[in-house]
Protein backbone atom coordinates (compact mmCIF):
# COMPACT_ATOMS: atom_id res chain seq x y z
CA UNK A 1 0.00 0.00 0.00
CA UNK A 2 2.82 2.37 0.91
CA UNK A 3 4.60 1.65 -2.39
CA UNK A 4 1.44 2.53 -4.31
CA UNK A 5 1.16 5.85 -2.50
CA UNK A 6 4.80 6.68 -3.22
CA UNK A 7 4.36 5.72 -6.86
CA UNK A 8 1.24 7.88 -7.17
CA UNK A 9 3.05 10.84 -5.63
CA UNK A 10 5.92 10.34 -8.08
CA UNK A 11 3.56 10.34 -11.09
CA UNK A 12 1.86 13.48 -9.78
CA UNK A 13 5.22 15.23 -9.52
CA UNK A 14 6.09 14.15 -13.07
CA UNK A 15 2.78 15.52 -14.39
CA UNK A 16 3.49 18.89 -12.77
CA UNK A 17 7.05 18.86 -14.09
CA UNK A 18 5.85 18.14 -17.64
CA UNK A 19 3.30 20.96 -17.45
CA UNK A 20 5.98 23.40 -16.27
CA UNK A 21 8.31 22.20 -19.00
CA UNK A 22 5.60 22.70 -21.62
CA UNK A 23 5.06 26.29 -20.49
CA UNK A 24 8.78 27.04 -20.49
CA UNK A 25 9.10 25.57 -24.00
CA UNK A 26 6.56 27.99 -25.42
CA UNK A 27 3.63 25.56 -25.28
CA UNK A 28 1.62 27.63 -22.81
CA UNK A 29 -1.17 28.02 -25.38
CA UNK A 30 -1.92 24.30 -25.53
CA UNK A 31 -5.61 23.53 -25.70
CA UNK A 32 -7.55 21.37 -23.28
CA UNK A 33 -7.25 18.34 -25.57
CA UNK A 34 -3.47 18.64 -25.87
CA UNK A 35 -3.07 19.16 -22.12
CA UNK A 36 -5.28 16.18 -21.43
CA UNK A 37 -3.15 14.10 -23.77
CA UNK A 38 -0.04 15.29 -21.98
CA UNK A 39 -1.40 14.17 -18.60
CA UNK A 40 -2.58 10.85 -20.03
CA UNK A 41 0.79 10.00 -21.59
CA UNK A 42 2.56 10.97 -18.37
CA UNK A 43 0.33 8.90 -16.11
CA UNK A 44 0.08 5.82 -18.35
CA UNK A 45 3.68 5.58 -19.52
CA UNK A 46 5.74 7.84 -17.26
CA UNK A 47 7.03 9.87 -20.22
CA UNK A 48 9.09 12.96 -19.44
CA UNK A 49 9.39 16.08 -21.59
CA UNK A 50 12.65 17.00 -19.89
CA UNK A 51 14.17 13.65 -20.88
CA UNK A 52 12.94 14.00 -24.46
CA UNK A 53 10.53 11.06 -24.24
CA UNK A 54 7.94 12.82 -26.37
CA UNK A 55 7.52 16.07 -28.31
CA UNK A 56 4.77 18.42 -29.45
CA UNK A 57 5.01 19.10 -33.19
CA UNK A 58 2.55 20.93 -35.45
CA UNK A 59 -0.45 20.41 -33.24
CA UNK A 60 0.18 16.86 -32.03
CA UNK A 61 2.20 14.77 -29.57
CA UNK A 62 4.83 12.34 -30.84
CA UNK A 63 6.80 9.79 -28.86
CA UNK A 64 10.56 9.45 -29.41
CA UNK A 65 12.81 6.43 -29.79
CA UNK A 66 14.55 7.18 -26.49
CA UNK A 67 11.17 7.41 -24.77
CA UNK A 68 10.08 4.05 -26.14
CA UNK A 69 13.34 2.33 -25.18
CA UNK A 70 13.17 3.82 -21.68
CA UNK A 71 9.59 2.59 -21.31
CA UNK A 72 10.64 -0.92 -22.39
CA UNK A 73 13.40 -0.86 -19.77
CA UNK A 74 11.01 0.25 -17.03
CA UNK A 75 8.50 -2.44 -17.99
CA UNK A 76 11.29 -5.07 -17.98
CA UNK A 77 11.06 -5.93 -21.66
CA UNK A 78 12.50 -9.40 -22.23
CA UNK A 79 14.11 -8.70 -25.58
CA UNK A 80 13.96 -7.13 -29.07
CA UNK A 81 14.85 -9.11 -32.19
CA UNK A 82 15.54 -7.21 -35.41
CA UNK A 83 16.20 -8.64 -38.85
CA UNK A 84 16.50 -7.29 -42.37
CA UNK A 85 13.73 -8.09 -44.86
CA UNK A 86 16.12 -8.83 -47.71
CA UNK A 87 13.52 -9.38 -50.43
CA UNK A 88 12.20 -5.85 -49.90
CA UNK A 89 15.60 -4.13 -49.75
CA UNK A 90 17.41 -2.48 -52.64
CA UNK A 91 20.93 -1.28 -51.69
CA UNK A 92 21.40 0.34 -55.12
CA UNK A 93 18.65 2.87 -54.28
CA UNK A 94 19.36 2.97 -50.51
CA UNK A 95 16.02 1.37 -49.71
CA UNK A 96 15.95 -0.75 -46.55
CA UNK A 97 13.21 -2.64 -44.74
CA UNK A 98 13.51 -4.22 -41.27
CA UNK A 99 11.29 -6.41 -39.14
CA UNK A 100 11.34 -6.08 -35.37
CA UNK A 101 9.83 -8.37 -32.74
CA UNK A 102 9.39 -7.21 -29.14
CA UNK A 103 9.08 -9.84 -26.40
CA UNK A 104 7.54 -8.37 -23.25
CA UNK A 105 8.09 -11.59 -21.25
CA UNK A 106 9.88 -14.93 -21.72
CA UNK A 107 6.66 -16.65 -22.80
CA UNK A 108 5.46 -13.81 -25.04
CA UNK A 109 4.67 -14.63 -28.69
CA UNK A 110 6.09 -11.25 -29.67
CA UNK A 111 4.78 -8.01 -31.16
CA UNK A 112 5.88 -7.43 -34.76
CA UNK A 113 6.65 -4.10 -36.41
CA UNK A 114 8.12 -3.17 -39.80
CA UNK A 115 10.11 -0.10 -40.74
CA UNK A 116 11.31 1.16 -44.12
CA UNK A 117 13.53 4.03 -45.19
CA UNK A 118 14.87 5.43 -48.44
CA UNK A 119 15.95 8.87 -49.72
CA UNK A 120 12.32 9.79 -50.52
CA UNK A 121 11.04 9.46 -46.93
CA UNK A 122 14.06 10.57 -44.89
CA UNK A 123 15.58 13.97 -44.23
CA UNK A 124 18.75 15.07 -46.04
CA UNK A 125 20.29 15.32 -42.57
CA UNK A 126 20.37 11.51 -42.34
CA UNK A 127 21.20 10.82 -45.97
CA UNK A 128 23.42 7.75 -46.16
CA UNK A 129 22.02 6.36 -42.90
CA UNK A 130 18.77 4.97 -44.31
CA UNK A 131 19.57 1.48 -43.01
CA UNK A 132 19.77 2.68 -39.41
CA UNK A 133 16.63 4.80 -39.81
CA UNK A 134 14.69 1.78 -41.10
CA UNK A 135 15.86 -0.32 -38.14
CA UNK A 136 14.86 2.40 -35.66
CA UNK A 137 11.42 2.74 -37.24
CA UNK A 138 10.87 -1.02 -37.06
CA UNK A 139 11.78 -1.10 -33.37
CA UNK A 140 9.57 1.91 -32.66
CA UNK A 141 6.52 0.35 -34.31
CA UNK A 142 6.98 -2.95 -32.50
CA UNK A 143 7.38 -1.18 -29.13
CA UNK A 144 4.31 0.97 -29.76
CA UNK A 145 2.28 -2.16 -30.48
CA UNK A 146 3.64 -4.01 -27.47
CA UNK A 147 2.77 -1.26 -24.99
CA UNK A 148 -0.39 0.07 -26.64
CA UNK A 149 0.92 3.50 -27.64
CA UNK A 150 -1.26 5.12 -30.27
CA UNK A 151 1.07 8.06 -30.88
CA UNK A 152 3.32 8.00 -33.93
CA UNK A 153 7.05 8.27 -33.20
CA UNK A 154 9.15 11.24 -34.29
CA UNK A 155 11.55 9.00 -36.21
CA UNK A 156 8.69 7.68 -38.36
CA UNK A 157 7.91 11.18 -39.65
CA UNK A 158 10.90 11.20 -41.96
CA UNK A 159 12.81 14.16 -40.54
CA UNK A 160 15.34 14.67 -37.74
CA UNK A 161 16.19 18.18 -36.68
CA UNK A 162 18.30 17.91 -33.54
CA UNK A 163 21.41 19.13 -35.29
CA UNK A 164 22.03 21.46 -38.21
CA UNK A 165 23.49 20.33 -41.51
CA UNK A 166 27.30 20.48 -41.70
CA UNK A 167 28.51 23.72 -43.25
CA UNK A 168 29.75 23.50 -46.82
CA UNK A 169 33.43 24.12 -47.44
CA UNK A 170 34.19 27.49 -49.01
CA UNK A 171 37.28 27.77 -51.15
CA UNK A 172 39.52 30.77 -50.76
CA UNK A 173 38.33 33.88 -52.65
CA UNK A 174 35.01 32.13 -53.33
CA UNK A 175 31.94 34.26 -52.91
CA UNK A 176 29.64 32.99 -50.21
CA UNK A 177 26.08 32.78 -51.46
CA UNK A 178 23.22 33.43 -49.08
CA UNK A 179 21.54 30.34 -47.68
CA UNK A 180 18.45 29.05 -49.46
CA UNK A 181 15.46 30.95 -48.14
CA UNK A 182 13.55 27.75 -47.47
CA UNK A 183 16.25 26.09 -45.40
CA UNK A 184 17.45 26.47 -41.84
CA UNK A 185 20.95 26.81 -40.44
CA UNK A 186 20.19 27.08 -36.75
CA UNK A 187 19.14 23.53 -35.97
CA UNK A 188 15.43 24.27 -36.38
CA UNK A 189 13.17 22.19 -38.65
CA UNK A 190 13.56 23.04 -42.32
CA UNK A 191 10.46 24.52 -43.86
CA UNK A 192 10.24 21.66 -46.34
CA UNK A 193 10.29 19.14 -43.49
CA UNK A 194 7.62 21.04 -41.56
CA UNK A 195 5.49 21.04 -44.68
CA UNK A 196 6.00 17.28 -45.11
CA UNK A 197 4.83 16.72 -41.53
CA UNK A 198 1.59 18.57 -42.24
CA UNK A 199 1.05 16.68 -45.49
CA UNK A 200 1.47 13.32 -43.74
CA UNK A 201 -0.48 14.34 -40.65
CA UNK A 202 -3.56 15.42 -42.61
CA UNK A 203 -3.11 13.06 -45.60
CA UNK A 204 -2.88 15.83 -48.20
CA UNK A 205 -1.78 15.59 -51.84
CA UNK A 206 1.86 16.86 -52.01
CA UNK A 207 1.58 18.02 -55.64
CA UNK A 208 -1.56 20.04 -54.97
CA UNK A 209 -0.05 21.51 -51.80
CA UNK A 210 2.98 22.71 -53.79
CA UNK A 211 0.73 24.29 -56.40
CA UNK A 212 -1.32 26.00 -53.68
CA UNK A 213 1.88 27.20 -51.98
CA UNK A 214 3.18 28.78 -55.19
CA UNK A 215 -0.13 30.57 -55.71
CA UNK A 216 -0.24 31.70 -52.08
CA UNK A 217 3.33 33.04 -52.27
CA UNK A 218 2.70 34.56 -55.73
CA UNK A 219 5.73 32.84 -57.26
CA UNK A 220 6.11 30.39 -60.19
CA UNK A 221 7.15 27.62 -57.78
CA UNK A 222 7.51 27.27 -54.03
CA UNK A 223 11.30 27.12 -54.46
CA UNK A 224 11.26 30.73 -55.67
CA UNK A 225 9.37 31.98 -52.62
CA UNK A 226 11.01 33.81 -49.73
CA UNK A 227 11.36 32.12 -46.36
CA UNK A 228 8.85 34.50 -44.76
CA UNK A 229 6.28 33.70 -47.46
CA UNK A 230 6.72 29.96 -47.02
CA UNK A 231 6.47 30.27 -43.24
CA UNK A 232 3.21 32.21 -43.66
CA UNK A 233 1.89 29.53 -45.98
CA UNK A 234 2.77 26.71 -43.57
CA UNK A 235 1.03 28.53 -40.73
CA UNK A 236 -2.00 29.12 -42.97
CA UNK A 237 -2.06 25.49 -44.11
CA UNK A 238 -1.84 24.17 -40.54
CA UNK A 239 -4.74 26.37 -39.43
CA UNK A 240 -6.93 25.38 -42.39
CA UNK A 241 -6.17 21.67 -41.96
CA UNK A 242 -6.95 21.77 -38.26
CA UNK A 243 -10.14 23.84 -38.47
CA UNK A 244 -11.63 22.65 -41.77
CA UNK A 245 -9.76 19.87 -43.53
CA UNK A 246 -12.63 19.17 -45.94
CA UNK A 247 -12.64 22.77 -47.08
CA UNK A 248 -8.88 22.67 -47.50
CA UNK A 249 -9.10 19.53 -49.64
CA UNK A 250 -11.68 21.23 -51.88
CA UNK A 251 -9.34 24.19 -52.21
CA UNK A 252 -6.41 21.91 -53.12
CA UNK A 253 -8.50 20.05 -55.69
CA UNK A 254 -9.00 23.32 -57.53
CA UNK A 255 -5.31 23.18 -58.39
CA UNK A 256 -5.57 19.75 -60.03
CA UNK A 257 -4.63 19.77 -63.68
CA UNK A 258 -7.53 18.67 -65.91
CA UNK A 259 -6.87 15.40 -67.70
CA UNK A 260 -6.17 15.72 -71.44
CA UNK A 261 -8.79 14.21 -73.68
CA UNK A 262 -7.26 12.21 -76.50
CA UNK A 263 -9.30 12.02 -79.69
Amino acid sequence: MKNRIVQKQGIGALVRQNLRMARRSGLSDLGAVALGRLREMTIRFGFSLAMGDFKYLDGGWYVTHSGLVSLASRRRCCGIHVQQVRESCDPSTDRWVFKSIVYKSPDSKGFVGYGDADPTNTSPLVRGAEMRVAETRAVNRALRKAYGIGLCSVEELGWLTNSPSPPARVEKNQTVKPANSNGSGNGQPKLRDRLCVLIRQYNLDPTLVKAYAADFCETPTIKDASRDSVESFISHLATCAKENRDGLVCKLNSYAQPAEVKL
